[in-house]
């Protein structure tokens, strides 16, 4: 029990229903999520006994408020749980970054129709949302190994990955056939038939029908020799021996046709998590994972946190093998054969096979975490020194960034990028469109943009960082500072990152507030390394923002002078042809099989560029 939150009155009146319980702290910060199958009976087991664990007591202690929320089963409470967590990351639980979804490789369902494109099903790398009919394949653990597997099907098969639009306006091959990767289809070098058997023997590959695929392929190679077509023998010959060393990169794990391995190397505070997938038989490559989560936190409960909020979001395999039970491991087998539609299993292998896979998993775990320590070693070298040259009274553990580009005062775009002790924190990205400001204002710009950042952050969209950097001198860094003075934020350490008379990388000239001349830190500061990368990759994304703001009004712009041409129109143009570029290539015959693009208004867009 804590002088700040009366325990006995509290669960004098909690139910007993299934449901998920939130711990606040002081000035309403959240220390830990849970979830119950009897809420009154698991939050009392907090204050009516001592845990004997320090971790625990220690968060007890801080606890000013505690809030519920009642589900309708068991399940609800673990999905509601999970979803918290990864939303807020409490301080005391378990909390899984991961910012991306899982790819797949994708193969294209032909329409039926007799030429075109849509005969030639297109193979292609693919994330977001699955839309049917067509098939997918996956998921993977990374972009690099579905890009692996696109490349050997193209060596095997040949089929076509370039895009619907690109296809119908080839006339001669690409360079794609010339290297031996696509069969041409666009200018009929192979005919629908023939295509669509490829299309379908890739499909079988993925769905690891490798062996019967490779027996098919022999009779094949028999058949022709036998008839005397020794090319065609020779060209199966190859697609054999292709086959042969695919089946030797990525051979069959554990006997096991769809499973994922998990191995976990445990550390204070980041641990590392490997998932090793398997699917149809076929090893799909790993992924490391380093959730944070509280100091001592047992291992059995590292694994619970990371599988709730893993496959919150994923398809589970039948088999899940792990390096022990988590906890609630019944509970968590239920809620993930719900998602699955059919039986999940959580496996502890003990010999043979499976063992050893899960040994190889555990040893990459190790690797990676290896790798992690030393990286963050030099990590944290860089921000203690940051703090000590800065004056700050706090390591900064969040840094944002602000940039903006724009050219010759056109359409600027302003960038803020974040940066937390392990990098880059890609989904705190955010640009800002700036609008009514004299062209090439620069000042201007920049306090459009902290104000519009921060005034959102004050509306509960993220939180405020521990350093502020802004890309350019002692103009730019005051332009920031009234912004936030304006919102009312006075305490927060903002920094002006100039590049000096030279412009020479290492004697960037730092420009702080009330501070009449800037500093200068040497060349081979970490300091000045950390603030190089934050401020390189600010203005990677300002100018990749204002890039695309640029073409996008430029599209517009330029086809605004065509007379009688009207915004959807414009718009269906743009879509079916793929771009403005497209467009201006495209022969009146293109321009006039787009719906609503009359002969004459055809020939008058053709004109009009031409």
């Amino acid at each position: 029990m804590t002088a700040e939150f009366e325990s006995g009155p509290f669960l004098a009146q909690l139910t007993t229903q299934p449901g998920v319980y939130r711990m606040y702290g002081d000035a309403e910060v959240l220390l830990y999520v849970g979830k119950a199958r009897n809420l009154r009976k698991r939050v009392s087991s907090y204050f009516l006994r001592a845990s004997g664990n320090p971790r625990i007591e220690a968060m007890v202690a801080r606890i000013c408020r505690v809030e519920v929320t009642v589900t309708r089963t068991e399940d609800e409470a673990l999905v509601l749980e999970a979803t918290l967590i990864k939303q807020q990351s409490p301080r005391y639980n378990v909390s899984l970054r991961d910012d991306k979804s899982y790819p797949y490789l994708r193969i294209d369902t032909p329409s039926g129709a007799q030429g075109g494109p849509s005969a030639f099903p297109r193979i292609s790398f693919h994330r977001g949302t699955r839309v049917p009919p067509h098939r997918y394949f996956g998921p993977y653990p990374s972009a690099a190994s579905v890009r692996e597997t696109l490349v050997s099907l193209q060596k095997l098969f040949r089929l076509r990955p370039c895009s619907d639009v690109f296809f119908s306006h080839r006339t001669r091959p690409c360079l794609q056939h010339q290297i031996q990767r696509c069969s041409a289809p666009c200018v009929a070098r192979i005919g629908p038939m023939e295509y669509a058997q490829d299309v379908e023997r890739a499909s079988q590959l993925l769905e690891g029908g490798s062996e019967s695929l490779a027996r098919q392929l022999q009779e094949e190679m028999a058949a022709a020799s036998g008839a005397q077509e020794f090319e065609r023998a020779a060209r199966v010959r190859d697609q054999i021996a292709a086959l042969r060393r695919l089946q030797g990169d990525r051979e069959m794990a554990g006997g096991v046709r769809d499973a994922d391995f998990i191995a976990l190397a445990p550390h204070a505070a980041h641990s590392c998590v490997v998932v090793l997938c398997v699917r149809d038989g076929v090893n799909l490559g790993h992924r490391s994972f380093f959730p944070s989560h509280p100091p001592e936190l047992e291992a059995a409960a590292i694994l619970s946190g990371f599988l709730e909020q893993y496959y919150l979001e994923r398809q589970p395999p039948a088999r899940i093998f792990v390096p022990e039970r988590p906890e609630d491991a019944d509970w968590l087998e239920h809620w993930l054969a719900a998602r699955a539609g059919r039986k999940v299993r959580l496996h502890v292998p003990k010999r043979g096979a499976r063992h050893r896979m899960q040994d190889v998993v555990l040893q990459s775990a190790q690797q990676a975490l290896s790798a992690r320590l030393s990286a963050g070693a030099s990590s944290r070298e860089r921000l203690a020194e940051l703090q000590q040259v800065l004056a700050l009274d706090q390591l900064p553990q969040r840094i944002e960034c602000f940039d903006i580009s724009h050219t010759q005062g056109e359409l600027p775009v302003a960038a803020c990028v974040v940066f937390d002790g392990d990098g880059p924190v890609k989904s705190g990205y955010r640009r800002f469109n700036i609008e009514q400001v004299t062209p090439g204002d620069d000042y201007a710009a920049i306090g459009q943009a902290v104000r519009r950042r921060y005034a959102r952050v004050q509306g509960g969209d993220g939180r405020l960082p521990d350093l502020l950097l802004i890309d350019g001198g002692a103009g730019q860094l005051r332009a920031a500072t009234d912004a936030l003075l304006e919102l009312g934020i006075d305490s927060l350490p903002v920094v002006g990152v100039a590049k000096g008379p030279s412009r020479k990388p290492g004697l960037e000239q730092l420009h702080l507030p009330e501070h009449d001349s800037p500093l200068v830190l040497p060349p081979d500061s970490p300091g000045l390394h950390l603030i190089q990368r934050i401020r390189d990759e600010a203005h990677r994304f300002a100018i990749s923002g204002h890039r695309g703001r640029r073409a996008r009004a430029r599209e517009v712009s330029e086809l605004d002078r065509v007379d009688g041409l009207g915004p959807l129109r414009k718009k269906r143009l743009l879509q079916a042809l793929g771009g403005l570029a497209q467009v201006q290539r495209a022969t009146i015959e293109d321009l006039a099989r787009v719906e609503g693009i009359s002969l004459a208004m055809a020939r008058r867009i053709h004109q009009h560029f031409h």
